[in-house]
């Protein structure tokens, strides 16, 4: 069944792409989600008057996630955590503390968009990229230190 993707889906294309997908995924889940239309001839007439104002949105969107980038790779985000013998963490540093990191900033993201393949288990200095737009990646500097212990 062809489609005109309404969203960026990931693992299809993006907003405006006519693309082929088999009738139940259509149907079932892209179509009632309302991240797709079907591609009758009205439809795709219609989408041709909206291309411009797709193009628009999207370059708008894109621009937001550069700037918000910028912005994100100026900040260090310090995390303390408690350390055994060996500088082993109990715990580690997951996508939860990076979101609420950045919340603390101001900047609201879906910890989804942080892409951290396992959590960080060891001190030091660790780079995390941030997807903020499918062409946009932020780079987010995070540094694990021991918890100062009060005595």
């Amino acid at each position: 069944m062809k489609i005109i993707l309404m969203e960026n889906v990931p693992s299809l294309g993006k907003a405006g792409d006519v693309v082929q997908v088999a009738t139940g995924y259509a149907r079932n889940f892209l179509i009632p989600q309302k991240l797709a239309l079907e591609a009758s001839s009205a439809n795709i007439h219609g989408l041709e008057r909206q291309r411009e104002s797709f193009l628009q949105k999207t370059d708008q969107q894109k621009q937001n996630a550069a700037d918000l980038a910028v912005k994100i790779e100026t900040l260090s985000c310090n995390v303390e955590r408690q350390v055994g013998e060996k500088e082993k963490l109990f715990g580690s540093v997951t996508t939860m503390d990076i979101q609420e990191f950045l919340n603390g900033q101001g900047i609201s993201l879906d910890r989804r968009k942080i892409l951290l393949p396992n959590p960080i288990k060891s001190l030091g200095i660790f780079t995390v990229p941030v997807k903020l737009h499918p062409d946009v990646t932020a780079h987010l500097k995070v540094n694990v230190i021991p918890e100062k212990k009060n005595s």
